[in-house]
């Protein structure tokens, strides 16, 4: 802590705002006897903030408070972060969250149960797939499908989160290399991320917010052609990842910035609910995807990627070792998936959702072959679809929670029903926001430079915070 006075700035309610608090006309007056413990008070009533820190730093005061964002390159979004200065040093360190705000949660209670997947979706907009997947998870559950998901749409649900996680993660190392001003890392980052993308996009039709796993299954099969699509896809990944590795692994200025720096241990992990990489950098082999599996993941071979370092440099290292053992679940997917034949979605007709989205002749959805056949089959059959459609299926009263392992973390939807076609509530559990309390921890005592190196070590993105 520092050894100089404290500078406190606050508003004098009931005084003239062009007086000083000693009554003159000078706004910025200070006064020793406002406070207890003698400490000047800055009188803050309008004016410019500039002649306010040149007044400070005419006394001779090094500590000061300053706002990093909400607007801010290293953010990862609306985060605002109010940091207490004494001098180049991280005295205090506060997270600002809500500037988002959504109301994504709050929307899902007035839609179907299966239009409230491309709300959850847009969460954390880096990790799609996780949130439409465990939202779908607690919804099986409370229905009492979870053994009735059709084998292949659960390995098409495990192909896609991992294509999601490595996603996920050359972002956060993409960006975080930008801002310690490693542009290179950033275009083989985002150069490799466009490789998955364009599998999501032959997949689902979309880039982001794909809202492609459904209650039940999955809305749609691979396409012709995928599998080998993704085949070609994973060598190219890993020679871009042992591109990310020589860039990144033994830079001295990399291990410079970020070795020691926004430390960590398991006991403070503990104590604030971290989890994911932050977690792992500490030694313990915490992954939801061994110790409670989900999906068939126990059948995968895999191993859980640890380190002991407990600092910033670790998680960019297990992050990279992460995504080698994304891409041989990945392959294994593929193999799978050329043995495994099926439906993609449960046959209880009351559940699946009933369109096929395969494309007609107009290059649009759905096909006019399955529309003759929903028009043409029966009375009966086309009011069942209208009916699934516009209200969508009952979902028994009671409540569940199925948390998976998502890149940043544990992430987890708590799905409430009141026996009706809506969630009476939605909420989830994301480890952005949970992973945020470690902004403190990490970053207090160290310079401000490392309040970048500890936020981007957090991979916080502030669309799961505010949800």
């Amino acid at each position: 802590m520092s050894t100089h006075e404290e500078t406190v700035y606050e508003d004098s309610p009931g005084l003239d705002p062009e007086l000083g608090t000693d009554g003159t006309s000078d706004p910025y007056a200070t006064t020793d006897a406002d406070r207890e413990d003698g400490a000047r008070v800055f009188n803050a009533s309008g004016g410019d903030w500039g002649d306010l820190v040149d007044e400070a730093t005419a006394l001779h005061e090094e500590r000061i408070v300053v706002n990093m964002g909400p607007q801010h390159p290293s953010t990862h979004g609306v985060l605002r972060l109010i940091l207490e200065l004494d001098g180049e040093t991280v005295t205090e360190a506060r997270a600002g969250i809500g500037y988002l705000h959504t109301g994504i949660e709050k929307n899902m209670e007035y839609r179907s149960w299966v239009q409230g997947v491309t709300f959850c979706t847009r969460m954390d907009y880096l990790t799609p797939m996780f949130q439409e997947a465990t939202y779908c998870l607690g919804i099986e559950r409370l229905l009492g499908i979870e053994d009735k998901i059709p084998e292949r749409a659960s390995i098409i649900r495990v192909l896609m989160m991992e294509l999601t996680r490595i996603n996920s993660h050359l972002v956060c190392l993409g960006t975080g290399g930008m801002e310690l001003g490693a542009t290179t890392v950033m275009t083989v980052g985002f150069r490799e991320r466009e490789r998955i993308l364009r599998i999501f996009e032959t997949v689902t039709g979309l880039r982001m917010n794909n809202a492609y796993i459904r209650p039940g299954g999955v809305a749609q099969d691979l396409p012709h052609g995928c599998l080998d699509q993704i085949s070609d896809t994973v060598p190219e990944l890993r020679d871009g990842l042992h591109e990310l590795e020589l860039l990144l692994n033994e830079n001295p200025i990399l291990k410079g910035r970020t070795k020691e720096v926004g430390y960590l241990d398991l006991a403070g992990c503990m104590a604030l609910g971290i989890t994911g990489p932050i977690l792992r950098s500490t030694g313990l082999p915490h992954d939801l995807r061994k110790s409670q599996p989900y999906c068939g993941y126990e059948t995968y071979d895999f191993e859980v990627i640890t380190r002991t370092g407990a600092d910033a440099y670790d998680r960019i290292r297990i992050r990279l070792d992460e995504m080698y053992e994304s891409l041989k679940i990945i392959e294994q997917c593929v193999a799978r998936l050329k043995k495994v034949t099926g439906p993609v979605m449960v046959e209880d007709k009351k559940i699946a959702w009933p369109a096929q989205l395969s494309v007609g002749s107009d290059g649009q959805g759905n096909s006019l072959d399955h529309i003759r056949e929903i028009m043409g089959t029966s009375m009966e059959s086309l009011i069942h679809h209208f009916k699934l459609v516009t209200e969508g299926f009952r979902v028994p009263a009671g409540q569940a929670y199925v948390p998976i392992e998502s890149p940043k973390g544990e992430l987890g939807a708590h799905v409430v029903s009141d026996g009706g076609t809506r969630p009476f509530r939605a909420h989830f559990r994301d480890p952005s926001f949970n992973n945020l309390q470690a902004v403190a921890a990490l970053s207090e005592g160290g310079q401000v430079a490392d309040v970048i190196v500890a936020v981007a070590s957090i991979d916080p993105v502030m669309g799961g915070v505010d949800r």
